[in-house]
């Protein structure tokens, strides 16, 4: 090969890594739709298009199904296909209850957001049509255009404990999807896998070269990349990825192929990596990510959530700073005795409600003999006489008395979160920050 064809080849195989970083997102919303509405799928919150499957529970120390999970909020899944006519989405009143129903286009991005921040407490009909849809709707709806017929709905909504499931029951039981032309797709079949069992992100990394990019070119049709995209966009062409068109694979030189492949590996191998070293401001031994929800042109932080755990909320909606380590800067362990004091000018400043969850070292609930996986301002917190709060986190009881504000801790290495929904601007403008997680005793 001579030298011009070297450099040729590496250029298409520093641009298909490119391109992969890029359609990344946008291949793994289309295994994960496909996975969660197809009959037969065992996948938590699957459900036919355009129906919501609600969370009942919250989960318990068993559940390893999904690392870091929550226990303030039931959720409520659905996956929409606008390709056939608009949906309407009908939400109940939520007097005194926080919830939010973000809506994610097929990049992952946060396009619109309904609930108690955005549009309020008061029952809504929202309508979401897809692009380029034109036509009326009903009367007394408001219009959300949606920038690509495929949309996920990742909802939460506020729990306050088991005793408060039938109260949150009835909000799920209020939201709901209505296809306005009865018909629920009119999108042609994608190219790729259906398999109901493995992990979506999985699955997006066993695919070739030739796989992927066929799926990300069918895909872009009815799931338009954004204007700001238009350069990259107009590179993949070069790949032979052009929207709705069929990738000739077969049609390329095998020098082409070779060199692609490596790209995609690549761009496979960047992604991981970016997902392992998540982006975030670090104060008082906190990480806390403020990029999230909204990507822009900034395609690898977008592909990088994704992999690690696609659906983040928009900053406005919830933040969550991570703690692992102690005033000290050594890893938390469950052999200590630990606090977490805030000033009383300092409590987590938020709109919604705020809560601290306990982590082991795999990012799942810890037993303990009082089934608490998490404690926030819910809960019946002592406060000092200065209106002071200081949180125990220790593995074993801090006696009676000390209980209301203790958070039981595993014998080994664990972890802290911290959830702030709907924070105030004094977090998302960063003059507000976690206080250290300091060792006692």
């Amino acid at each position: 090969m001579t030298t011009t064809e070297t450099q040729v080849t590496g250029a298409l195989a520093a641009l298909a890594a490119e391109a992969y970083v890029f359609a990344y997102p946008l291949v793994t919303m289309e295994l994960t739709r496909r996975q969660m509405t197809t009959a037969g799928s065992t996948v938590p919150g699957s459900a036919p298009l355009n129906v919501f499957a609600h969370m009942p529970v919250t989960p318990d120390a068993s559940f390893e199904g999904v690392v870091s999970p929550n226990a303030d909020t039931l959720y409520s899944v659905a996956w929409l296909d606008l390709s056939a006519g608009p949906v309407q989405l009908s939400v109940p009143g939520t007097p005194g209850r926080y919830y939010l129903l973000p809506l994610y286009d097929a990049w992952t991005n946060v396009f619109a957001c309904p609930g108690t921040r955005t549009t309020g407490s008061g029952a809504g009909e929202f309508v979401l049509v897809g692009p380029g849809w034109q036509g009326e709707l009903p009367d007394g709806v408001e219009r959300i255009d949606a920038p690509t017929a495929m949309v996920a709905v990742i909802g939460r909504t506020q729990v306050n404990g088991a005793q408060d499931y039938p109260a949150v029951h009835a909000v799920q039981a209020g939201y709901r999807l209505t296809s306005l032309h009865g018909v629920v797709s009119g999108a042609e079949p994608c190219p790729g896998p259906l398999d109901l069992v493995t992990a979506p992100v999985d699955q997006v990394a066993s695919l070739d070269a030739a796989a992927f990019f066929a799926m990300a070119a069918h895909l872009m049709a009815a799931n338009p990349a954004r204007p700001a995209d238009a350069p990259m966009v107009e590179q993949m062409a070069r790949l032979g990825v052009v929207p709705g068109l069929p990738f000739a694979w077969e049609s390329l030189e095998p020098e082409a192929q070779q060199a692609i492949a490596r790209g995609v590996a690549d761009g496979l191998a960047r992604v991981q990596a970016a997902g392992r070293r998540p982006r975030a401001e670090v104060r008082n031994g906190w990480m806390t990510a403020y990029d999230l929800g909204a990507y822009g042109t900034d395609y690898l932080q977008r592909a990088a959530v994704t992999v690690v755990g696609l659906g983040a909320n928009l900053p406005q909606d919830a933040v969550y700073p991570m703690c692992r380590v102690d005033a000290e800067g050594e890893p938390l362990h469950g052999g200590n005795h630990y606090q977490l004091h805030f000033e009383a000018d300092s409590l987590p400043p938020v709109d919604g409600f705020w809560s601290l969850t306990m982590y082991n070292d795999r990012q799942f609930f810890v037993a303990n003999p009082i089934d608490r996986y998490a404690i926030g301002d819910r809960d019946g917190l002592r406060f000092n006489a200065d209106g002071s709060l200081t949180l125990l986190i220790q593995h074993a009881s801090p006696g009676e008395g000390l209980e209301s504000n203790w958070l039981p801790a595993p014998k080994g290495s664990f972890n802290l979160m911290l959830r702030l929904f709907w924070p105030r601007p004094g977090v998302l403008e960063r003059t507000w920050h976690a206080p250290v997680v300091r060792r006692v005793g």
